[in-house]
């Protein structure tokens, strides 16, 4: 199991706009780009996949960019990965499978990733804003 870039390129716009929401502060695609090194055309397609998802909004006009939809306390890691992979990440059971074996392997593959689930539904936005907060002040320590 492994983390798409596409998935985690999502994940790093997000935690900007996470930056910006208590503030209520939009973004814009360059800004977003800028920050975390995404190239600008691929960034633009993963946000118009997130905001049809229905995790972020548009705003339009001179002042306009991205904006979370909801609160970042309410937006779990699972919930971006169901909307940028295009499918439930949860697999379904699979009774198509011929051999034991095979079956076997099914088996052991969905526990393992019920697994995985669990931790992606379980952290936030703000969980890996606060993570990134606390690794940036015990860095900042190492250098006083």
């Amino acid at each position: 199991m492994e983390l798409s870039s596409k998935s985690e390129y999502a994940l790093l716009a997000l935690l900007e706009l996470a930056n910006c929401y208590p503030r209520n502060e939009s973004l814009q695609i360059q800004q977003i780009a800028l920050l975390q090194n995404i190239p600008n055309r691929y960034l633009e397609q993963l946000l118009a996949t997130l905001r049809r998802g229905g995790l972020i909004k548009s705003i339009r006009g001179s002042k306009g960019g991205y904006i979370l939809a909801r609160d970042p306390q309410q937006i779990t890691l699972l919930d971006v990965l169901n909307c940028i992979e295009g499918v439930e990440t949860i697999l379904t059971d699979d009774t198509t499978s011929k051999t034991t074996e095979s079956k076997i392997i099914q088996d052991v593959w969905y526990e393992a990733r019920q697994a995985a689930n669990s931790v992606w539904q379980k952290y936030t936005l703000q969980d890996l804003c606060e993570l990134r907060d606390s690794r940036r002040q015990i860095q900042f320590m190492y250098y006083i």
